[in-house]
């Protein structure tokens, strides 16, 4: 009983110093102190400092590197993809701007980061009561991560997007620090509601609709919606499927789209998929299995993650009523090296968590399996009113507008999972930190047209074979 004791008030001791120092059950006027208390040691404006070594790492080594478990066959498209501009660079190099980002002051404080958080990584897609939400969409990278990560990414995308529009340096400095203003100031408001405010909160299309400036941005702002409402597995089944021999298959579209000639190949998806299926509550397994697989193909995907395995499942209910799941493989995050493992054994579990907690809203049919050979992969549908909001020909005001929402969605996101009160007590009232990125952000984008320029050298040289699909 003695032993007992000793070990219960022991016990006793270390639970109560653990929540006497756990940032969260600290007040939040603590936390705001502490944050402010932190400028002292990291100040604000040296986040403005953008400063390669004199022997930078070669970024085409990098980019090698992060190719070396993909499909070798497919890598010439990732590069193809990535050559078409240094915004198409940058959309490709997460894993090189992890890099250059360890290396930036941080202040010691993470969050569920998304990782390759770019512009074009937030968009609209619909949630299980069919609302249309404007939030993040993408998050093969995400990990737990300083907070500045994730801030810097998205700033320096919209440098560099701004510049690729024909935008002046002034007009996309601009719109990085509108983006990062958005985020200080909705993050503030993040920090004064309850955990449960937080949680709840998103931005919905129709609310981005009533508060538009004028009726020409209404008007753009319901025909995107009406755009996106219309993609949807009905409409995009017709177009990549058709009877062969009296059943549905998916049409070869080479090399984006095709089916595999590895014998077993479909025994390996039904098995994937039965995996798969445990990961899914109960009740959505009784939605699962009222559809039937009947095809299964190869589908190259996005920039960063041409060559890594991912395929498409062709379903049908009794009915005939089609749906789409995506497989798409998870490796490790590229946060990993310098941010540290993630403790989820399945990268595609990594996946599934990291949106489950940053998206203010879920894919009802997200889940994880592990396939042959080892290779992780999450699994969602496929174009389910999913769409990014377009930016070619961008005008300046537009890019700012939109910058602003991108802003206030990762505050929301960062606040759902991280301490906002003290990054909220370390940004302050004042512009210091926007200013500061403001200046980072051009200074990156110019990093990013010295690297791209170093791919377009290693392709003309033959260091990399390229593959350039038609437009």
């Amino acid at each position: 009983m003695a032993t007992s004791k000793r070990t219960t008030s022991k016990t006793k001791t270390k639970a109560a110093k653990a929540e006497e120092t756990a940032p969260l059950f600290r007040s939040r006027e603590e936390r705001f102190n502490a944050g402010k208390r932190l400028r002292d040691s990291v100040p604000r404006n040296s986040h403005a400092a953008w400063t390669p070594k004199a022997k930078r790492r070669d970024p085409i080594a990098i980019l090698e590197e992060s190719n070396r478990d993909r499909l070798q066959e497919l890598v010439p498209i990732r590069y193809g993809r990535m050559l078409r501009s240094p915004f198409t660079f940058l959309r490709g190099s997460a894993a090189l701007m992890a890099h250059d980002l360890a290396r930036t002051p941080n202040i010691g404080v993470q969050v569920q980061a998304c990782g390759d958080c770019h512009l074009l990584n937030f968009g609209l897609f619909a949630t299980p009561e069919r609302n249309l939400v404007f939030d993040l969409n993408d998050f093969d990278e995400t990990l737990p991560a300083p907070w500045e990560w994730d801030i810097k990414r998205l700033a320096a995308s919209f440098a560099v997007a701004g510049r690729d529009n024909g935008l002046s340096d002034t007009q996309s400095r601009e719109a990085a620090v509108a983006c990062v203003r958005a985020y200080r100031e909705s993050l503030r408001e993040y920090s004064k509601k309850s955990p449960l405010e937080v949680w709840y909160s998103r931005l919905d299309m129709q609310t981005l609709i009533e508060t538009a400036p004028d009726e020409k941005v209404k008007k753009s702002r319901q025909q995107l919606a009406d755009k996106a409402r219309e993609r949807v597995v009905e409409n995009v089944f017709p177009k990549i499927a058709d009877q062969v021999a009296g059943q549905p298959r998916i049409v070869d579209q080479p090399p984006i789209l095709f089916h595999v000639a590895t014998p077993g190949f479909m025994d390996v998806v039904h098995q994937a998929l039965a995996d798969y299926r445990s990961t899914l509550s109960d009740e959505r397994r009784v939605l699962l299995d009222r559809y039937r697989l009947v095809d299964a193909a190869m589908k190259v995907v996005g920039i960063g993650s041409v060559g890594t395995r991912c395929f498409i499942g062709l379903m049908f209910s009794e009915e005939n009523h089609p749906m789409i799941l995506q497989f798409k493989e998870s490796c490790r995050s590229v946060l990993e090296p310098y941010a540290g493992k993630s403790h989820y054994t399945n990268q595609g579990q990594r996946v599934v968590m990291g949106q489950r907690l940053m998206q203010s809203s879920s894919d009802i049919f997200l889940g994880w399996t592990r396939g042959r050979g080892g290779h992780d992969y999450f699994v969602r549908q496929m174009r389910d009113m999913k769409m990014s909001v377009p930016i070619e020909g961008v005008s300046a005001t537009r890019l700012k507008r939109y910058a602003g929402h991108c802003g206030l969605t990762l505050a929301r996101a960062h606040a759902k999972s991280g301490d906002s009160a003290t990054i909220t007590g370390y940004l302050g009232n004042g512009d210091t930190f926007d200013e500061a990125l403001g200046d980072f952000a051009l200074a990156y984008a110019d990093q990013t047209e010295r690297d791209h320029v170093a791919l377009v050298k290693a392709v003309k040289s033959g260091r990399l074979e390229v593959l350039m699909e038609e437009e």
